[in-house]
This record gives C-alpha cells, sequence and structure tokens, in this order.
C-alpha cells in the first residue's frame, strides 16, 4: 500500500502530532469524502505500508520526530513557490524561514527525497512570467543540492476555488511569451542539477526538456524500496495525472494555509467548524464517530513484488 499524506490537506504542517499518534497504534479512519458515514479502518503497519508520500507546505513540525518513522519508507513533496501572502496567507516568508526548512529536511533524509513543487503557476497582472521566472532562479539557486526534482503545473479553475481565483485578474500569456517562458524554467532547473516535470498537464512539453510525471510515482518508489511493486495507475485521479494508486487519510476543508488557489478547501465555515473539532489523539482527523456511522475494515496489502522482470534476465 502507498500512503498518501495528503492530497487533501497539510497533515505534515498542523496535524503531525495526530499523524505521529495513527503510527504509534498502527492505524488510522479515514471518512469517505464521497459518502460521509462510511469510514475506512486502515492499517498502518509497516508490513502493508511500503512508502508514504507526504505532501506540504511546511514540514516543520515534523522534524524533531522523524525517527518515528524509522520502519517506514518515504518521500516528501515540498511546495514552495514565489507567491507572497496575498496568494499563501498563513505560509512563512519564503527567504527568511522556509528556504532553511526545505534544507533541514534534505539534510535529514536526503535530496533524493525530497521533491520540490513549484505549483501551480498562476499569471496576473501582479504575478507575471517574468516574476514568476525571477522567483523560480532564486528558488532553484537556494535549493540546490537539496533536491533533485521540481514539479511544475499550471493552475486548474474548479467549482470550488472559481470564486477565489475570479478576484485574481488571471491574465494568459501571448505564445512567444509562453514559449519563452518554458524554455527559461526548463533552462534554470537544468542549471542547478535538476529534473523538472510537470503535473497532471495535458500539453506535450517535452520539446522543452520538461517530462511528464507521476506525483506518487511508480518509478520513485521502487528505487527507494530497491524492489519493483505491483500496481497500477490511480484511476479515481484526472486522466492527465500519472499517480499510481493509494489510500489517501487526509480530509476536505482543513488546511489553514488559506491558499487562494486552493481546490481542497471550499468552504471557509467548514473549515472553521472542522478545526474547533479536532483531537490529536482520536483515530479520525476530524469529527467524531457517530451512531449511524459504518466503520468497515479495509484489505490493505504490500505491493511490493519479488518478480523479475524478463528484462532484467538479460
Amino acid at each position: 500500500m502507498i500512503l498518501s499524506v495528503s492530497r487533501r490537506t497539510d497533515i505534515p504542517c498542523y496535524y503531525s502530532d495526530w499523524f505521529y499518534n495513527r503510527i504509534k497504534e498502527g492505524f488510522v479512519y479515514v471518512r469517505n469524502p464521497m459518502n460521509d458515514h462510511q469510514i475506512s479502518r486502515i492499517s498502518l503497519s509497516p508490513k502493508v505500508v511500503d512508502c508514504i508520500v507526504f505532501w506540504t507546505k511546511n514540514p516543520e513540525k515534523m522534524l524533531a520526530r522523524m525517527d518515528e518513522l524509522a520502519a517506514y519508507q518515504y518521500y516528501f513533496q515540498f511546495t514552495l513557490t514565489g507567491y507572497g501572502t496575498d496568494m499563501e496567507p498563513n505560509v512563512p516568508h519564503k527567504k527568511n524561514h522556509m528556504i532553511q526548512v526545505f534544507r533541514q529536511l534534505s539534510e535529514k533524509i536526503g535530496a533524493d527525497r525530497v521533491v520540490w513543487r513549484y505549483d501551480p503557476i498562476i499569471f496576473s497582472d501582479i504575478y507575471t512570467p517574468a516574476y514568476h521566472l525571477r522567483a523560480f532562479r532564486q528558488l532553484a539557486e537556494a535549493l540546490q543540492g537539496y533536491t533533485q526534482k521540481c514539479i511544475i503545473s499550471f493552475v486548474d479553475i474548479y467549482a470550488r476555488n472559481r470564486t477565489r481565483m475570479d478576484t485574481l485578474h488571471l491574465q494568459e500569456p501571448g505564445s512567444a511569451e509562453f514559449h519563452f517562458f518554458l524554455s527559461e524554467i526548463s533552462k534554470i532547473a537544468a542549471d542547478h542539477h535538476m529534473e523538472i516535470a510537470t503535473c497532471a498537464e495535458k500539453a506535450d512539453l517535452e520539446a522543452y526538456g520538461i517530462k511528464h510525471n507521476s506525483c506518487i510515482d511508480k518509478d520513485m518508489i521502487e528505487k527507494i524500496l530497491d524492489c519493483r511493486i505491483q500496481v497500477d495507475r490511480d484511476k479515481s485521479q484526472r486522466l492527465e495525472c500519472g499517480c499510481i494508486e493509494s489510500i489517501d487519510i487526509g480530509t476536505y476543508n482543513t488546511c489553514l494555509n488559506g491558499c487562494i488557489y486552493c481546490y481542497a478547501n471550499y468552504s471557509d465555515e467548514n473549515v472553521r467548524r472542522n478545526c474547533v473539532n479536532y483531537d490529536p489523539a482520536s483515530p479520525i482527523l476530524f469529527g467524531e464517530i457517530r451512531a449511524e456511522d459504518k466503520v468497515s475494515e479495509r484489505n490493505v496489502k504490500s505491493v511490493r513484488t519479488d518478480q523479475i522482470s524478463m528484462f532484467e534476465m538479460k
């Protein structure tokens, strides 16, 4: 099983105490986002959790307790952008604080296990292509040697974030300007010894040296585990997404970063209400187990395989 922690909220930043408690107790409850009364009990035994993929804008609160993950394999998707507090209100200052946190994490677990995400890229009258290139170059210089890979994407508009996005006065670069942008961002990444790839983008950008990416990446996980895994593409994600199947233990409407572009928060009132009900000792991230809820054991297993491919036999 690949564990996603989490696309739905920033568990490393805000709920790491809860997560470490779940690791200690060896199981977690996850409410089905499509069926409020359906709850899965999921084993967190190292025997079935092959790899944990963390998603965060700030893992600082996890750093002092990383030894509690000694029985697990994992890597981090660390989002670090050039946006200010107008876009990411509760993310600490990038130059003064977050770059150092990124470096500390990399020094602790290795540059090959910290993926830098510069996404989503939003073009507006403030955040122009030229602005992004300056910000990207400054961050790439600061992170050189602390990561081997950078993921970019361009913002998607959903029903959940449309109202907020309408306030940003979005702009679309002309074809020549966009061509220059892609060429330059790829060159900057290469100059700083980073592979660059996209997240769930339809466009083929291989001509610019930008690959299609899988954020929950089969190849990367096999390299970390030093063995093959048998797992399919995650069909619950968008068609353009190349991620393999995973189990996400997060909850929507619980992230306190407050990012304007976020698709996982679609009700500020729900975020406030959920956060009041947070209990780090609870088996479920938010709320209580109600009488009308049905808790079922989810059948999970390791996806490791000892099978040798015919290519390896040559």
